[in-house]
């Protein structure tokens, strides 16, 4: 594109501000809502509990369809930013912590992970192949951007009070759904055939393992509700009751899918959602791998959500934990994804993800030591500064360097003509451990104490280590598939 150009024109400029605007909110949801309900006296399980609601990132690829079907990705965009902006006014205006307030997160996360959809499948159809490249550039630099605002709002909580860091989200969030209606507008497209869903849904269920993955993804929605609510607590046969349900219910689908038109006929679905689901599960070695990015983040992510709650205790101001915390570590971690992806092109992916997930894992260790050495409830040492300091910028630093490498793996497995679905897909799975772990983190946390805790993250990291001889087979796997198809 010409230097010439001028900047609203320039499709780099919306994706920079795009995925500024998908940034922001998770910055809002994973560094601002624990420090402030940890400020308000909330339980570690509790703010572990908010994580769960998380899972709106992890499930988005249910909805994600309804995007693509109705287009309008802009209006979808604004339409989120003005209801995050909402729940942040909400928040401005209540006293303490309300009954409704967990609702109102949820609705926060839902709305947040409706945004991403939307900007994702808007980019995705602004950009060109051969400018993908500059584009990802800028996407994870200004989403980083987006997550480092949300630090400066933390940093304003301890100078206009919270309804006026409130305030101040609500109107970042105003000014992204004006952005997002001046984006160029959207190509018209002819929606192409498709199966329809009830004949998506059959197909599907005739392949293996999709029976198994409707059934598991109902059990594990429940399990997390369980969890959360304690409803087994006073119905102990719940979950026997449950197990035989699905189990009868796993037959049924089963029965269904064998007797599909498809199934007789070897077909795969043929819309996007289903047919790039299905196309996946039939992969040789699939279940590992996707085991692998389930996992492999365990540890960097079990301790993640505990990290400001330990800052808070330990005496640490919101001004404090917003600049060196969130602010210092987001640049940090910008530089270990740039690093982790100058790496991983050098000296392949595979070998990236061990020895950047190895980085990633150490990390951990150097906050265990904080969190031993720091007391908590007290006034921090110049000495206890730079430990928790030092124990930031590495965590930070060697976590972008995982992710690069551990991104870059996602998106060499990823077939060229289901490219979108498959990432989602993907990506979702590997949202669930984030949010699963968050919540035992509090458990974890609140059971053993910082320190054994931050320790026992440490060896969080090392299973998804067993699961590498099916990650190299399907990364030596890809490229012949990708010759046969092209």
């Amino acid at each position: 594109m010409s230097s010439s150009t001028p900047l609203l024109r320039s499709k780099f400029f919306w994706v920079a501000v795009l995925y500024f605007a998908e940034g922001f909110p998770l910055g809002i949801f994973y560094e601002i809502f624990p420090v402030y309900f940890r400020q308000q006296g909330v339980d570690l399980r509790d703010i572990g509990a908010l994580s769960l609601l998380g899972l709106a990132w992890t499930l988005k690829f249910l909805w994600a369809p309804a995007v693509d079907r109705f287009r309008h990705h802009r209006r979808w965009m604004a339409a989120a930013d003005l209801g995050m902006g909402a729940v942040m006014i909400a928040f401005a205006t209540s006293a303490g912590l309300p009954h409704w307030v967990w609702a109102a997160i949820a609705v926060f996360a839902i709305l947040s992970a409706t945004n991403d959809v939307a900007i994702d499948g808007y980019t995705i159809e602004l950009l060109r192949r051969d400018e993908m490249g500059r584009g990802n550039g800028l996407r994870i630099g200004f989403y980083r951007a987006g997550m480092i605002t949300s630090g400066v709002v933390l940093m304003a909580s301890d100078f206009l009070g919270w309804p006026g860091a409130f305030l101040c989200a609500a109107a970042i969030f105003a000014a992204c759904a004006a952005a997002c209606l001046l984006a160029p507008r959207e190509e018209q497209r002819t929606r192409a055939p498709s199966a329809g869903l009830a004949g998506e849904v059959r197909a599907f269920l005739a392949q293996s393992h999709g029976a198994a993955a409707l059934v598991m993804v109902f059990l594990g929605t429940l399990w997390l509700a369980d969890a959360a609510l304690k409803l087994s607590v006073q119905r102990p046969w719940l979950w026997p009751a449950l197990a035989a349900a699905s189990a009868a219910a796993y037959g049924l689908l089963r029965l269904a899918g064998k007797r599909s038109a498809a199934a007789r006929q070897g077909e795969a679905p043929a819309g996007a959602l289903f047919g790039a689901l299905a196309d996946m599960m039939q992969r040789p070695g699939i279940l590992p791998v996707l085991a692998f990015v389930l996992i492999f983040k365990l540890g960097d992510a079990s301790m993640g959500f505990m990290v400001k709650p330990f800052w808070v205790d330990a005496g640490f101001s919101a001004a404090e934990i917003g600049l060196v915390s969130v602010n210092i570590g987001l640049v940090l971690s910008i530089a270990g994804g740039l690093a982790g992806g100058w790496y991983a092109d050098r000296a392949g992916i595979f070998k990236a993800l061990w020895v950047l997930g190895l980085a990633q894992a150490v990390s951990n260790l150097v906050y265990a030591l904080a969190a031993w050495l720091i007391p908590l409830g007290g006034v921090p040492l110049p000495e206890h500064r730079a430990l928790i300091y030092a124990a930031s910028a590495l965590e930070s630093l060697t976590g972008g360097l995982g992710t690069a490498a551990f991104l870059a793996f996602l998106m060499a497995i990823v077939r060229r003509e289901h490219s979108a679905a498959e990432y989602a897909l993907l990506s979702s799975v590997f949202a669930a451990s984030r949010s699963v772990a968050g919540w035992a983190g509090g458990l974890g946390a609140h059971a053993m104490g910082y320190a054994p805790y931050f320790l026992l993250t440490f060896f969080l990291a090392f299973p998804a280590y067993l699961l590498l001889p099916w990650v190299r087979r399907m990364l030596e796997a890809q490229p012949q598939q990708e010759r046969k198809t092209s």
